[in-house]
């Protein structure tokens, strides 16, 4: 990957709002070619997506607080096929906002948003109560959101690239 579509993804991870004029700029292209290969960076995979990260606090002021928990889960079997149906089912749910299939401890940790406690509980029962392989589920209910930073860790383009000299 060259240093251009590096300091492109270093910049839309900052603010993917940027107008192309603005990333063109920052670049050094045209805005014509930065909207190519921006959009080769997402026809190669490399942006999934884009979307706006909401702020929990003044969500709750117009909404209600809803419940944020963080799930361990641990199968009875884990099988390859084991794994995969019950990773199908967790990403399925619209209330699972994020699922890892982890090493060395449970086999899954999911972090799910609901409304309250009836909705959690019945989250469970659909996601984890059917689901006869579960050995076992611990819950830790998120108190605070001190970070959320969705950044994926990319090299550093070289200074002198990004603003070679005359």
């Amino acid at each position: 990957m060259r240093w251009l579509e590096l300091h492109l993804l270093q910049l839309l991870q900052q603010d993917a709002s940027r107008s192309n004029q603005d990333l063109a700029l920052a670049v050094g292209l045209s805005a014509p070619t930065c909207l190519r290969r921006v959009r080769r960076l997402h026809l190669a995979g490399l942006i999934e997506r884009q979307v706006a990260i909401l702020r929990p606090e003044p969500l709750a002021e117009h909404f209600g607080e809803g419940l944020q928990a963080i799930l361990e889960v641990t199968l009875e079997r884990q099988s390859a096929q084991d794994l995969d149906a019950f990773e199908q089912r967790a990403v399925a749910d619209a209330e699972v906002s994020q699922c890892w299939r982890v090493s060395a401890g449970p086999d899954f940790v999911l972090v799910v948003l609901v409304r309250d406690m009836p909705a959690y509980q019945t989250l469970v029962q659909r996601l984890l109560g059917v689901q006869t392989n579960v050995r076992n589920v611990r819950t830790f209910f998120a108190v605070r959101r001190a970070k959320c930073n969705p950044v994926v860790w990319l090299p550093e383009a070289p200074r002198d690239a990004i603003h070679p000299a005359p």
